[in-house]
């Protein structure tokens, strides 16, 4: 038995993070680090405590060991990363404007994790979890990407494992006219739904939480959350009138804000696991996502639980 505390499935990617800003043509030296949606979320939770079991497929090149051995710095288990001799793994490149958030440019199409299929599937990867957390990126990259995902859907109602999905949505991979009928069946199968305003606009066609809620609880979601950034987020159960707000946490500087949401999601997960109120499991949900723009890197700013619950009492 696995015995993940929650489990998820995505690519990760080498990131190449320009040292200075300007057209990617100028720029001369890059760092590298790991990326990916997913491997930032298992990295917040690893750093919190928990035990979350990664699905995915890299390529079988430098880059792909590269990203293992990142996984195991961090204390993640790799027994469900497999390697892909016919397929590489995925990268992408960071661009600094010095005007915005920074433009993204992957190189994913072919890569090993957008190769995955039902059959990557561990049959024991669901027993004991408690709960699987999915989001729209995976599922955008190509058919057999979203099967995996339904195939995992299917596990985890067979098993009463309760579903947490972020809609993430790229629209590099899927068009806006596409998007709310691609996601309508991932929603569908959700427990918890965490989004930000951009997407709740996207779905709802409302930029209001409440002129949501209605269709939203109609999908059979428990619990929705909305991020909202610099204002914070808010919360609201199925069933509750009321709903649960909480103040952004501010950190001392802001330097890249790629990676905030994955470990937003963390950082709620993992109060929602342990039973926390509403309220306190989005303080930390904010906490977290908000120390992922201190650094360049996407989780490497992640803090670590000792760390984490020393701020969260005087925040």
């Amino acid at each position: 038995m696995k015995n993940y505390d929650v489990v998820t499935c995505g690519e990760p990617m080498v990131l190449f993070s320009p040292d200075s800003g300007g057209p990617l043509r100028h720029v001369p030296l890059f760092r590298k680090f790991a990326a990916g949606a997913e491997l930032n979320f298992s990295v917040a939770l690893a750093r919190l405590g928990l035990r979350p079991g990664f699905i995915t497929k890299v390529g079988q090149d430098e880059f792909g060991q590269y990203i293992q051995a990142c996984m195991q710095a961090e204390g993640l288990d790799t027994s469900m990363v497999k390697t892909d001799a016919a397929h590489p793994t995925g990268v992408y490149f960071k661009e600094y404007s010095g005007l915005a958030d920074p433009k993204v440019y992957y190189y994913r199409h072919g890569s090993a994790a957008s190769n995955l299929s039902p059959i990557d599937i561990d049959p024991e990867c669901l027993e004991g979890a408690r709960l699987l957390h999915i989001t729209g990126i995976t599922p955008s990259l190509s058919d057999s990407c979203r099967q995996t995902y339904l195939q995992l859907l299917d596990m985890a109602t067979a098993r009463q494992i309760p579903v947490c999905f972020d809609p993430n949505i790229r629209l590099k991979l899927i068009s806006a006219e596409d998007v709310k009928e691609f996601m309508k069946p991932f929603i569908a199968r959700a427990h918890i739904l965490i989004l930000n305003q951009s997407e709740l606009n996207y779905l709802f066609n409302t930029q209001k939480l409440t002129e949501a809620l209605s269709r939203i609880f109609g999908f059979g979601v428990e619990l929705v959350i909305l991020k909202q950034g610099a204002n914070g987020a808010v919360a609201m159960r199925k069933g509750k009138s009321e709903a649960v707000s909480c103040p952004p946490f501010r950190p001392t500087r802001v330097v890249d804000q790629v990676g905030a949401g994955d470990g937003f999601d963390a950082g709620f997960i993992y109060g929602y696991l342990q039973g926390w109120p509403l309220e306190k499991s989005l303080r930390l949900a904010n906490l977290v996502g908000a120390l992922a723009t201190t650094v360049v890197g996407d989780y490497e700013g992640y803090p670590f639980f000792s760390d984490a619950m020393r701020v969260l009492d005087s925040y």
